[in-house]
Order: structure tokens, then sequence, then C-alpha cells
């Protein structure tokens, strides 16, 4: 008899980890269950929505119905440098970052997949909706989620084809309330547990008292100004604000007004009218292409701005090593620096990079 495939899967305390490690269990994986400890404000430990010691009982649980064994991995080091350090330094830079991206990328992909490695598995698993699929050429695509509500391809972007060949990804075929179900048969307690949405270090959801504790440095106050160069107000600080933005700008006005862009070295925020919102273009640097290398030339792809942005269709032409410029068939209204720009060739993930600043809405 052949021994089981041994695999870890990165559990959290809610019900899609969860099931996705119930499933390989009844599929005959050796399954080991590891959870990261993550790092929380000093006085704020059991806030951590990623890590409190409720989410940790309650993967412990689920391993004890399961009969897996399960470890706790700490992980607060790796996670302050290479997350919370970024989403600082993301504002600090008058951008919108996506932590979620850096983390999958260092934390969960590479510390979690290493200590895997040390317990002689194979693969790793993760409760993420996604699927891959094996070329005829032997490299690995990602591919969009069934249930598009919660296709999560766009946060792992990121993976490379070593990371994707290690990688099970049991939820990918199924949409949500079918794993709520799944937890239901197979006697899960988290079956009806809640999604957190928020960014899991911020125990209160605010990440503007968040940078107030953290980093007062990047929430200076400064002008607000048109789009002709005017002072029309004041802002309480950049990182409180992102491209797009309508209420909570405190200007009066007959007409609509938003967030344009923010001038770093002014500290000034611009703001302007509907029509001078949109952009056709960008260019992202940081390209991770899923398939190991850029096209030789321009390609046409959907690309999507936000995790939860609509595709858009564009010509993507590779400009240096990791830098691309992306021109919309549309302008696009939301396009934000510091979040990901990722491309897609229908249902297939082909990679993506973080948005670049650029002034002016045509550029």
């Amino acid at each position: 008899m052949s021994t089981p495939t041994r695999v870890v899967v990165a559990m959290s305390g809610g019900v899609d980890s969860s099931v996705a490690a119930a499933l390989l269990k009844g599929q005959g994986y050796e399954v080991i269950g590891l959870m990261l400890r993550l790092w929380s404000e000093p006085g704020a430990e059991g806030s951590n929505r990623c890590c409190t010691p409720d989410a940790m009982a309650q993967a412990r649980r689920v391993a004890a119905i399961l009969d897996v064994p399960f470890y706790a991995v700490d992980a607060q080091e790796t996670f302050h440098t290479h997350v919370v350090s970024y989403f600082i330094d993301g504002y600090a830079q008058g951008r919108t970052p996506n932590p979620c991206l850096v983390c999958n990328r260092h934390v969960r992909w590479t510390f979690l997949l290493e200590r895997a490695f040390a317990l002689g598995v194979q693969f790793m698993a993760t409760g993420h909706y996604a699927r891959l699929r094996k070329t005829d050429q032997g490299r690995f695509e990602l591919l969009k989620a069934v249930d598009a509500a919660k296709d999560q391809s766009y946060i792992l972007h990121v993976l490379d084809q070593e990371r994707l060949s290690h990688a099970l990804f049991p939820l990918g075929d199924y949409s949500k309330p079918q794993v709520r179900e799944l937890a239901r048969q197979f006697g899960l307690p988290v079956a009806e547990r809640p999604e957190s949405q928020d960014l899991c270090f911020l125990g209160d959801g605010d990440y503007r008292q968040f940078l107030h504790r953290n980093a007062p440095d990047v929430v200076q106050p400064g002008a607000i100004l048109n789009t002709e160069g005017q002072i029309i107000g004041e802002h309480q600080g950049l990182a409180f604000y992102t491209i797009g933005q309508r209420k909570g700008l405190g200007i009066g006005s007959s007409e609509p007004l938003y967030v344009i862009d923010k001038d770093i070295q002014q500290n000034a925020l611009i703001i302007g009218h509907k029509d001078d919102l949109g952009r056709s273009q960008l260019v992202a640097n940081q390209m991770q292409w899923i398939s190991g290398s850029a096209p030789a030339e321009p390609i046409r792809a959907q690309v999507k701005i936000r995790y939860k942005a609509q595709d858009a269709w564009a010509w993507v032409t590779p400009i240096e090593e990791q830098r691309v410029r992306i021109v919309f068939d549309q302008p696009l209204r939301d396009i934000t620096p510091g979040q990901a720009a990722v491309l897609y060739d229908g249902e297939v993930c082909l990679g993506g990079g973080i948005i670049q600043p650029s002034r002016g809405k045509n550029s």
C-alpha cells in the first residue's frame, strides 16, 4: 500500500480553510494543519483578526474533529517586516497599498511554505477560491474560481511556477454556500462563522487610527487644491484619501467633487470634477508573469485594477524588465497607485504588477 501524500493546510479558524482540510483528508491525503501567529499592536494582541485566541481555538477544534495534527507557527517578526511596514510605507508614498499581496508572497507562500517543507510535505493548500491547471508543456496556470463572486486569483497572481507546483486550492470548484454546506456535512463548528473583510492586523478595522498610532508623520494636514492649483481647503492627511473618493472631502460645491491625485512633494490633495477623473493608461512595475516570462510583443488582456473591480479590456506592452504599460479601451475612473493591475486571458490569470503614480488623466 502506497504512503499517502502529505499536505499542509494553512488554517485560520474560518470555514474556508477548515473545509479545505476536510476535503483533502477525505481524498486520502495525510493532512497537517498549520496556523500563523501574526503581529498585533502592543496591548492589542487579542484583536488580530487572523489569529485571535478564538480563531486559534476553532482551528484546533477543527483539527481534532478531522484527527489531523495542528501546529501554530510564530510569524510575527516576518509579518511586521513584510506586511505592516509595507502598509505604512505605501501610505507614506501617497499610495493605497494592498498588504494581502505581500502577505501571500512573503509570509504565506514563502515563510509558511518553508515551514511546511520542513515537515516533509509535497504540497501546501489554502482556502482561497482559485483553480490550477497543468499544461501539456508542464507549466502551471492559475485560473479564476468557478464562483466569480468569490474568485481570489487577483491576490494569488504573486505566485510563480515554483510555488504553484506545490499549491493546492481545494475550493476552486465550489461556491461559498456550497462550502458552508460541506462544513455542516463534515460536522465542523465553523459552518456559520462570519467572514472578516478587514485587514487582519487592524483590530478595530480603522486604518486611519492605526496610522495615527504607528506612523504619525504619514498623516500631516495639508492643502486641498483644485485642478488649477488654487487652495480651496485643507485635508487631514493624504493617507486618508483614495483616488476617485467623493465623500468626506469637506468642500462645498454645486457639482460633485472627487479626489483626482495626490502631490507628495507639496503634501497636497488634488480634487476636481467627474470629467477630470478618468485615465486611459497606467504603468505597473514589479510585474509577476505566472508563465515565468514576459510576452515578446504587446498583448490584449482583460485587466482588473482592484480586487473587486470589473475586468477592462486593454493593450499591455512590456516596456522593460518587470514593467508594463497598459492602455485601456475606455478610460477608468479609479486607477489607484499602490493597487495591483492583474491581467487575464479569459479564465487564465497571466500575472500582474503594482500601479505607479502618474499625473494627468491621459497619462
